[in-house]
């Protein structure tokens, strides 16, 4: 059987080449990194960051249809696809202009006020700028597909180490669970059902008076909208790279470890080949065995383990650690890093072409946090886990949480998974040793970095929210204004309300209100998420009330 041909796209008047099993975005970026979209508020350059689908920076619109998120999307033969932002372009777009004009920062909340008469010119001149692109023709949108509907007693989401092994060992246990996963070409384990490509959220809390307490609602990535019933819901959605906050750590060329390793798995389609990894740790040695040949220096804003060490060192990298990095030069794309030795050490600069941060890996504990689960401060990821007990039981009757959602090493992941399937099927554990976890107490590093860096004058632009495109100036003009607390600068600000949900800006919020307000990060308080927690197309959500709805047994 002969492998299925590349599907073409045209792009910018050029056409390019989609493998079967890529994304949109890894075709169109093989020649170098675009700039697919401009910021809401200062019209900034926007290009692939995450990765994984829940950033603004690889937006575009596909045959008229806009909002489609090409690290995710796989085209169809003859797909149109074009930029939808910035005027007239997203490479050359006039309102960047605002980025320039305005150093310190537009004003949304006590701007644009006086002269009186001049209110409504103004309103809609904000309103022009503001907005992810604009809506489709009417009358152009396909009507939703029929939605899926799912019954099961076990659900798990996240098909990793952790969750699999709870699937295996189900399975082996007799029991057949459900699958879901956002990757659509995941695959079950035998005795597994599954739902590929699939996000799912929790709109409501879990029901206890029904025979299945958890409706798990969400979408396809080609559109209809998905259903799950179910009685028993484990959280394998393990974890994903953080952001990091310095002067211009949203130019493009800046992203994480899940985009330069989902995106660009192999060195043959990289759009990098003198990139800066950022860590010191386990995620940095696994970027450096894909890209190692495509990085030219790795930074570290704390020490270094041995096996990082070892890893640059075969391949003939400097290493720079306790470094801190106080901005990027360049505006379109990446061409150097400026760093400064941490302790008052000298400024220098390095050149690259991207910046890969793969020093701080972060818990998807959205789904828990959802559903009820009672949430605990960790000093070690710096981040909130759900409370669980040895078989990852939470607060939540008929919710656990497995691997890195729950606070567990990769090392003990499968682990994890095994106990809770055993709790789930009655079994117990008694005697096991306790599941390699992160730290729990304590100051984080992170915490003692920002401090540090605080305190080093600034040279360009520092963006805390890049959705919302809210600047650390705005964060420091709450803190003066005498607002305290993250939720409460959360609403003063608009950060942690964009299309990621706080994801990539609330952790490092934290930790920046921490230093502010001279406290630690837990008592700077927890961001209230609300449903759903990833964008979700209305379409998808419509197809849940109509009338056709398809039945999978």
């Amino acid at each position: 059987m002969g492998e299925e041909p590349a599907r073409r796209v045209r792009y910018r008047g050029r056409v390019y080449a989609a493998r079967p099993s890529e994304p949109l975005l890894a075709a169109i970026s093989a020649r170098g990194i675009p700039t697919l979209e401009r910021s809401v508020r200062y019209h900034r350059p926007r290009a692939p960051f995450c990765g994984t689908g829940q950033c603004t920076g690889c937006l575009v619109r596909v045959n008229g249809r806009p909002l489609v998120r090409s690290c995710r999307y796989r085209p169809h033969d003859g797909d149109v696809v074009v930029s939808d932002g910035g005027w007239p372009s997203a490479r050359l777009d006039l309102l960047g202009l605002l980025d320039v004009l305005f150093p310190g920062g537009l004003d949304p909340f006590r701007g644009f006020r006086r002269p009186a008469f001049a209110a409504p010119v103004y309103q809609w001149f904000v309103r022009r700028l503001a907005g992810y692109g604009t809506l489709p023709p009417p009358g152009s949108p396909a009507p939703p597909a029929p939605a899926v509907a799912r019954r099961a007693d076990v659900v798990v989401v996240g098909g990793g180490a952790s969750g699999r092994a709870v699937l295996d060992r189900l399975a082996t246990l007799g029991h057949r669970s459900l699958l879901i996963d956002r990757d659509p070409l995941a695959s079950a384990p035998a005795g597994t059902d599954l739902l590929p490509g699939v996000s799912v959220t929790l709109l409501t809390p879990p029901d206890p008076s029904r025979e299945r307490p958890f409706t798990l609602v969400g979408f396809m990535d080609d559109g209809p909208g998905v259903a799950v019933e179910a009685r028993t819901v484990v959280v394998a959605t393990g974890g994903y790279d953080a952001s990091l906050s310095f002067p211009g750590n949203d130019r493009p060329g800046v992203l994480t470890a899940d985009a330069a390793l989902g995106l660009a798995p192999s060195q043959e389609r990289t759009w990098f080949r003198h990139a800066a990894l950022i860590g010191g740790d386990r995620r940095a040695v696994e970027v450096l065995a894909a890209h190692g040949a495509r990085i030219g220096s790795v930074v570290a804003t704390g020490e270094v383990r041995p096996d990082v060490v070892r890893a640059a060192s075969d391949l003939g990298i400097p290493i720079y650690p306790r470094s801190l990095i106080v901005g990027v030069r360049g505006c379109r794309r990446v061409r150097a890093l400026r760093l400064q030795g941490r302790g008052r050490g000298p400024p220098f600069s390095l050149r690259c072409d991207a910046v890969l941060l793969a020093h701080r890996r972060l818990p998807n504990v959205q789904l828990a946090y959802l559903a009820g689960a009672r949430m605990r401060w960790c000093a070690g990821p710096g981040a909130y886990l759900p409370e669980v007990d040895e078989r990852g039981r939470t607060s939540v009757p008929g919710l656990f949480a497995v691997g890195e959602a729950a606070g567990v090493l990769p090392v003990d992941a499968a682990a994890s998974g095994e106990r809770v399937a055993e709790a789930i099927a009655g079994g117990g554990w008694e005697g096991a040793p306790a599941l390699a976890g992160v730290r729990e107490d304590g100051a984080g590093d992170l915490e003692g970095y920002y401090r540090e860096l605080l305190a080093v004058p600034r040279r360009g632009r520092w963006v805390a929210c890049r959705c919302e495109d809210v600047l650390l100036e705005d964060l420091a003009r709450a803190h003066a204004a005498g607002y305290r607390g993250i939720e409460v600068i959360k609403r003063y600000t608009s950060l942690g309300t964009g299309l990621c949900q706080g994801r990539y800006c609330v952790p490092d919020a934290l930790l920046l209100l921490a230093v502010l307000e001279n406290r630690p990060p837990h008592e700077v308080g927890f961001v209230r998420s609300r449903p759903p927690v990833f964008p979700t197309p209305l379409g998808a959500l419509a197809s849940l009330d109509g009338p056709a709805r398809t039945e999978v047994p």
